[in-house]
C-alpha cells in the first residue's frame, strides 16, 4: 500500500495517479475541503481521507508532501512505525525516474504549462509518463520515456538526475529558504550538474546564460539569431503565432501554433527544441502542439453570460504580469478585474512592489487573504492588507458569498482569478451573482 500525507498536493495527486496506474494500492489523506487535484484522484478511485495519526498502518510505504513537517502527526506516526518505508515526496520520485528515460521540466516560471506541451509532443512519439504539477499523472509498464516538472522548492529537483532538462528561466522565487538571488541560482547550476545527456535553456534569460555546462551538450531556444534555436519571421495575433524555425541559421520547419503571449512561445520553444534534437518530424511537432490542451488552472477561459472567466496558477509577480499582459492582448477592449490569493506571506512581503506593479495593469483590483496551512510556515506574519495598502483603489475580499457578491457587482467584465490555491469557488459564487 502506498499512502500519501497531503495526496491532494498537485504534484502528490499526479504521483498517486501514477502508482494507481501501475496496479498499486494507493491512498491518503488531506483536509476536508475541496482542491481542484480531487476530481482526479476519484476519478482514479483513490481513496482520500481525513488527517489522523491512526491512518498509519504498518506495512505501508508513505510519500510525505513536502508541505508538512516532522512535527506532523502523521508523519510522526510513520517515521516511529518501524514497518513502514518513508519517503519525501521528491525523494520517492527521483528514484522512480531512473527507470526510464526522464526529461526534466525547470524554472521559476512556466513549469506546469512546459511540460503539458512536452508530454503532449513526446507522447506523439513514444509511451511518455509524466507527472505534471496541476494533479496530471500517467504511467503505464510500456512507458519508455518519463516527462516531470521539476520544482527548485528547498532544491528538491537536486533529487532527479534527468537524461534531458529544459530550463525555461530563473527569477528569484521561495524567499523563505534562497537566502539571495545568487544562491538560487545555484540550486540551478547543481541541477544543470545532475543532467546526464544534454540541456536546453532560455537564451535571453540572464541568469540562464551563466550557467556552465561543462562538456555536456546544451542549446539555448529563443528569438535572436544567436540563439541555437530561434523563431524567425514572427507574426502574432489573438489567434496564435507564426514563425520559422531555425536551428543555427539553418531553417527546420514553418509552425503555426494556437497560442496567444509570447511567455506560450517560449515555452514551445523549449519543447521544439528538445523533440528536434531527438529527431522528431516537425510536420508532427507542431500537429502536437496544435493539439495541446493547457494544463488545469493555466489560463483556463470560461464564457459565462456577457462576462470572461479566466483561471490561472500565477502567485509570482512575473507571473500575474505576464497573465495580465496577455488578457489585455486577447480583450483589448473589456475591462479586466483581477482576483488575487497569495500563497507564503514571505513571498508577498519581499515582491510586494512587483506585485504591486503588476497588479495595476488591471483596471480593477480584489484581493484575498491568506489560507494555507505554509502560508506563514516560516514565521513571515503579515495579512493581505500589507498589500492592499500599497495599491491605490484595491479591495480587500472576504473570500465568502458576501465577497462574490461585491466583486459580481462589476458587472461585465473579465475577472482573472489568479492563485496556486483554492480561489476557484469565489469565482463559482461570482457567476452564481451575475
Amino acid at each position: 500500500m502506498y499512502y500519501f500525507i497531503g495526496i491532494k498536493g498537485s504534484g502528490m495527486a499526479s504521483l498517486a495517479i501514477m502508482l494507481k496506474g501501475l496496479g498499486y494500492e494507493v491512498k491518503g489523506s488531506d483536509l476536508d475541503k475541496h482542491f481542484f487535484t480531487e476530481d482526479l484522484l476519484i476519478e482514479n478511485n483513490i481513496e482520500i481521507l481525513n488527517f489522523n495519526k491512526d491512518n498509519i498502518k504498518d506495512n505501508y510505504t508513505v510519500i510525505i508532501g513536502n508541505a508538512f513537517l516532522e512535527d506532523f502527526e502523521e508523519v510522526v506516526a510513520a517515521r516511529n512505525n518501524k514497518t513502514c518505508k518513508c519517503y519525501r515526496y521528491h525523494e520517492f520520485l527521483g528514484e522512480l525516474m531512473k527507470d526510464y528515460i526522464s526529461v526534466s521540466i525547470a524554472g521559476s516560471h512556466g513549469k506546469t504549462t512546459t511540460t503539458t506541451m512536452a508530454k503532449t509532443v513526446l507522447s506523439k512519439f513514444k509511451n511518455t509518463a509524466y507527472l505534471i504539477g496541476d494533479g496530471q499523472g500517467y504511467l503505464s509498464k510500456d512507458s519508455e520515456y518519463i516527462c516531470v516538472e521539476s520544482d527548485e522548492f528547498r532544491n528538491h529537483f537536486l533529487a532527479y538526475y534527468p537524461n534531458y532538462a529544459i530550463i525555461t528561466n530563473i527569477e528569484i522565487d521561495h524567499v523563505d529558504f534562497f537566502k539571495n538571488e545568487e544562491e538560487y541560482f545555484m540550486a540551478y547550476q547543481n541541477f544543470v550538474h545532475n543532467v546526464k545527456d544534454a540541456i536546453f535553456y532560455y537564451g535571453e534569460d540572464e541568469y540562464c546564460k551563466k550557467l556552465s555546462f561543462d562538456d555536456k551538450a546544451h542549446f539555448s531556444f529563443g528569438l535572436k539569431e544567436d540563439d541555437d534555436y530561434y523563431a524567425s519571421s514572427l507574426i502574432e495575433n489573438k489567434n496564435g503565432c507564426f514563425f520559422d524555425l531555425y536551428f543555427k541559421g539553418e531553417k527546420k520547419g514553418t509552425y503555426h501554433l494556437p497560442f496567444v503571449g509570447r511567455h506560450m512561445l517560449i515555452d514551445a520553444l523549449g519543447v521544439i527544441s528538445l523533440a528536434d534534437y531527438l529527431g522528431f518530424d516537425y510536420k508532427l511537432v507542431n500537429e502536437a502542439l496544435n493539439c495541446f490542451e493547457g494544463p488545469k488552472r493555466r489560463y483556463v477561459i470560461e464564457e459565462y453570460k456577457d462576462s470572461i472567466f479566466i483561471d490561472d496558477y500565477a502567485h509570482h509577480p512575473t507571473e500575474v504580469k505576464v497573465t495580465l499582459q496577455a488578457t489585455k492582448l486577447r480583450y483589448p477592449d473589456s475591462k479586466i478585474v483581477a482576483i488575487f490569493k497569495p500563497h507564503r506571506a514571505s513571498r508577498v512581503l519581499h515582491f510586494a512592489n512587483e506585485f504591486k506593479d503588476a497588479l495595476l495593469l488591471a483596471d480593477k483590483i480584489y484581493l484575498l487573504d491568506f489560507t494555507s496551512i505554509d502560508d506563514k510556515q516560516d514565521g513571515t506574519d503579515i495579512d493581505i492588507n500589507y498589500l492592499a495598502k500599497m495599491i491605490d483603489g484595491s479591495h480587500v475580499l472576504s473570500e465568502d458569498k458576501h465577497g462574490a457578491e461585491i466583486l459580481a457587482r462589476e458587472g461585465k467584465a473579465v475577472y482573472v482569478f489568479m492563485s496556486s490555491k483554492d480561489i476557484y469557488n469565489i469565482a463559482n459564487w461570482t457567476k452564481e451573482f451575475l
